[in-house]
């Protein structure tokens, strides 16, 4: 890495007579006190990962971070292998290194395999970022096909995605009720999922995330927003149709029973959950493991039969994720 010695020269002359530890001081001292030249907002960066915050992008990768938020500083790190910060530069994987895009074994989610790995959906939008996400734009012939990052430390999905959930039960074609859909960040994932063929009816109490939501659906037309409470879904009866998966990330204490009402009214039978259930929430004094085994009972007494559980570590604490069906078909006696 060139950046070292470069750096290093520059400590040893003082450089430009500011101050000892190379880096024009000023804001100098964060990014050029490592000897990493050029001073000004920490070397933004300075040699490594091109660009960003550079030293909150390029120095913190060390410790394992592999999805950059928007504005370029680290989310949390993640288990990625650190190294130079994330991918380097704005602009994201295009250009400079080849990216090949492979399907992932869940139908409709592709692993974008570069420099980083990370997990990416077909964008149904192409030129179109929802919440600032990467785009990468992958060329198939004579038609380019454009791909959207998907970060697991902003979407549970994603998170249970990467944490190898076995089955989602959402593909392409799909009808999908979101609970909880809040802004449409992961909402805009599972639309890229199910494809124009599927739908996702999205349900969100809050005004304010609401009108966020309303702006992705304008743009993705199988998103039909609904701004009602998920308490009581009588209220929008009229709007949802029968669905095959429910999507649940509704972080509220009676939070099973809200799924079995809307699974009562709007579920097929045989059809499938997905719910992601906050500890702290439901009851923030007990184990986390216990508030997950009571919620898992809770199901089976509203005939929803919990299939896997797992954990959302390292991107999300106390967080669980619990797949099933819901009203399963007899098993046939032989």
């Amino acid at each position: 890495r060139r950046g070292g010695s470069i750096g290093s020269k520059m400590v040893g002359r003082g450089f430009a007579g500011h101050s000892p530890h190379g880096g024009r001081s000023g804001f100098g001292e964060r990014g050029g006190g490592r000897g990493r030249g050029r001073g000004g907002f920490g070397d933004r960066g300075g040699f490594r990962g091109r660009g960003g915050f550079g030293d909150r992008g390029g120095f913190r990768g060390g410790r394992g971070g592999s999805f950059r938020s928007p504005d370029g500083g680290f989310r949390r790190g993640g288990p990625s292998r650190g190294g130079r910060g994330a991918r380097g530069g704005r602009g994201g994987f295009r250009g400079g290194k080849k990216v090949t895009v492979e399907p992932h074994r869940h139908e409709g989610v592709f692993i974008c395999r570069g420099k980083e790995d990370a997990l990416v959906t077909k964008n149904l939008v192409p030129g179109e970022s929802v919440y600032g996400e990467k785009r990468i734009s992958v060329e198939e012939g004579e038609n380019k096909i454009e791909y959207r990052a998907w970060n697991p430390f902003r979407s549970k999905l994603a998170a249970a995605i990467l944490g190898g959930v076995d089955q989602i039960h959402m593909k392409p074609g799909a009808k999908v009720l979101y609970l909880g859909a809040a802004s449409g960040t992961t909402v805009s994932h599972v639309s890229d999922l199910v494809g124009p063929e599927g739908l996702v009816y999205a349900v969100e109490f809050s005004h304010r995330s609401g009108r966020d939501l309303i702006n992705v659906a304008k743009k993705r037309t199988n998103i039909i927003p609904v701004i009602e409470d998920a308490r009581h879904p009588h209220k929008y009866r009229m709007l949802v149709g029968m669905v095959d998966v429910i999507f649940a990330d509704v972080a509220q204490p009676d939070q099973t029973r809200i799924v079995a009402l809307n699974a009562h009214n709007f579920l097929k039978n045989g059809g499938h959950f997905v719910i992601s259930i906050k500890a702290n929430c439901i009851d923030s004094t007990a184990a986390p493991e216990a508030v997950f085994a009571s919620e898992v009972k809770k199901m089976q007494q509203e005939n929803m039969k919990p299939q896997e559980q797992l954990t959302l570590e390292p991107y999300e604490r106390d967080h669980a994720v619990v797949v099933g069906i819901y009203r399963p078909p007899p098993k046939q006696k032989k």
